[in-house]
């Protein structure tokens, strides 16, 4: 059973979640700043202090507050640096993590299903658990609709937020459709960066829906960081695709190496990762909370980026796996806690 957990985690490549989430995060805390400073919070009175008279003249102060009085415990509330700036319900951190982990899981584990055969026929994927029998076809199809299943029920945390929920099945399709991209579009890797710029646009929607319904505007700062990420993503798996220039091009698949070749795919990838990039910096510009420590944090994914091609030459793509999974966690969880810290400060 627990080997059959660690394949079924191996297959959907759960570390990779790292690429996604934090974006998903940042975006859910830029939401939740941005309805502390449209509703302030009173003051924060740590003991709720009330005095109240006890007759004959005397009078007793004590904790007022009902829900910090249980069966006689007086509860004194704790006061995290910087709580008063977002207004965190915990129903919708909660129903953000389970969305992100399940939506990614059903998407992952489709695209096992659908690309088994021609894993199979690719030597770097042959290992992969379905082609080498590790997985069954069955099992992770059954794995695939149990996620699916479980993403649509969790966008009711959001409740009474509707639209999380109305957008589930079309959020989904699109992600488990990038699955058949290759076979007839070299903009695969584009379908695969607007499937993670869903991560923060949606966090935002899940939270400010009711403003976004009617102020569609108010969506504009998630917009800017999706667009960001969109173009990383699509930047590095397009350096992640040269590794398969060659089978690509035997199969008949199509992708931006096969179009313009190894060296052509790594300039464009420059190009995406410069729009990126761009983007990070206009959004102080979208969304004001952020200062100055944001635009330190832009420019160290600007030097992190460059180091990332830095690794790969067209004709020498050994570091292509240092270059995708470690340069590019450093960036999104990096951004994710310059973002936090930033917000926290401002």
């Amino acid at each position: 059973m627990l080997q059959t957990i660690r394949h079924f985690l191996s297959l959907i490549r759960f570390s990779h979640t790292l690429f996604a989430l934090p974006f998903a995060l940042l975006a859910a805390l830029m939401a939740w700043r941005m309805q502390a400073i449209e509703n302030p919070a009173p003051a924060f009175d740590p003991y709720n202090l009330k005095t109240y008279s006890i007759g004959a003249g005397s009078t007793q102060t004590f904790i007022h507050d009902p829900y910090l009085n249980i069966l006689g415990f007086q509860i004194i509330p704790f006061d995290w640096p910087g709580s008063s700036k977002f207004q965190i319900r915990w129903q919708e951190l909660v129903g953000i993590l389970l969305c992100m982990v399940f939506a990614r899981s059903a998407a992952m584990a489709f695209n096992r299903l659908v690309d088994r055969k021609l894993d199979a026929l690719n030597p770097r994927t042959a290992g992969r658990h379905i082609p080498a029998g590790l997985l069954s076809a069955g099992q992770v199809t059954f794995f695939a609709i149990a996620c699916s299943a479980g993403f649509v029920a969790s966008t009711l945390l959001f409740l009474p937020n509707r639209l999380p929920l109305y957008l589930a099945v079309p959020v989904l399709a699109f992600l488990c459709g990038y699955s058949y991209a290759k076979r007839f579009t070299s903009l695969a890797h584009f379908w695969l960066g607007v499937a993670l710029a869903m991560s923060p646009i949606a966090a935002w929607i899940a939270i400010r829906g009711e403003t976004v319904a009617r102020h569609p505007a108010d969506l504009l700062p998630a917009i800017v960081l999706g667009a960001a990420v969109a173009a990383w993503v699509a930047g590095f798996d397009i350096i992640y695709a040269c590794q398969d220039f060659a089978y690509d091009r035997e199969a008949k698949l199509h992708s931006i190496p096969v179009r313009l070749g190894v060296a052509g795919a790594l300039r464009l990838a420059a190009g995406c990762h410069f729009v990126t990039i761009a983007l990070l910096a206009l959004l102080p510009l979208i969304y004001p909370p952020f200062g100055g420590l944001w635009w330190a944090g832009v420019a160290s994914v600007a030097a992190l980026l460059v180091y990332e091609h830095a690794l790969v030459r067209p004709d020498d793509l050994a570091r292509v796996n240092t270059a995708f999974f470690n340069v590019n966690a450093i960036i999104s969880l990096g951004l994710l806690v310059v973002g936090t810290v930033d917000l926290v400060l401002s």
